[in-house]
């Protein structure tokens, strides 16, 4: 999964538990909190907010209130300040979303019909916008595209990383390509198979490198 490089900044400890069966004894993980602090998401809203075309609308940017009723946490969100928040049109956002670096969402569209310069028919007719529903646990990870005609994402949605999203998915399930289509759902999983799931083989580099050469480069 991608976070967001502000993400790196976290405060606060919370504890993730899963049970490795093979051992019969839970094994007990330590994560810092990947949610931003209230000035981290200030500062972040402050730059990817954008209202290109505040001429013909100016949206709000309507923040769920449970985003800031997490024990524990200042909130419970992630917006990257690298990514677009197109606030022509409004856009609500949820509890436990994330928003990567360098994705952006769109609410507005232009004509692109006729012969007739694309740029003269909007100087003439201005351009479509919409409001936007991101609902719960929204991920829409690095570069990724909501265009215009995607007005709502509903909750546990996941959007693949480079993704062009071009009409309504279906709560909890995961879309991805250009344009993107659904891959797949967000299956629940038993405390076995999470556990399973982290004891999974990964690949090392010292499969291919030798123990001289696995030296962290530093400039």
């Amino acid at each position: 999964m991608i976070l967001d490089p502000l993400s790196t900044n976290r405060q606060g400890v919370f504890q993730f538990y899963c049970y490795c069966f093979s051992y019969f004894k839970p094994l007990v993980m330590q994560f810092q909190s990947a949610s931003q602090t209230k000035e981290q998401l200030r500062s972040a809203l402050k730059e990817c907010r954008r209202r290109p075309h505040g001429n013909i609308h100016k949206g709000k940017l309507i923040l769920s209130n449970e985003i800031f009723t997490t024990v524990g946490s200042e909130t419970n969100v992630v917006i990257s300040r690298f990514s677009i928040l197109d606030n022509t049109g409004s856009i609500h956002i949820g509890p436990w979303c994330m928003i990567g670096a360098r994705s952006r969402i769109y609410t507005h569209d232009h004509v692109h019909h006729g012969k007739e310069p694309l740029l003269a028919m909007q100087e003439r007719h201005g351009l479509v916008w919409q409001d936007k529903y991101i609902g719960k646990d929204v991920w829409i990870h690095e570069n990724a595209i909501v265009l215009y005609q995607a007005s709502i994402l509903p909750d546990g949605f996941v959007l693949g990383a480079g993704s062009v999203l071009t009409k309504n998915p279906g709560p909890y399930e995961i879309w991805a390509g250009v344009p993107a289509r659904k891959i797949g759902i967000r299956d629940e999983l038993s405390p076995a198979e999470l556990a399973g799931f982290f004891k999974e083989d990964k690949f090392s580099l010292k499969e291919y490198l030798q123990q001289e050469e696995l030296h962290d480069y530093s400039l």
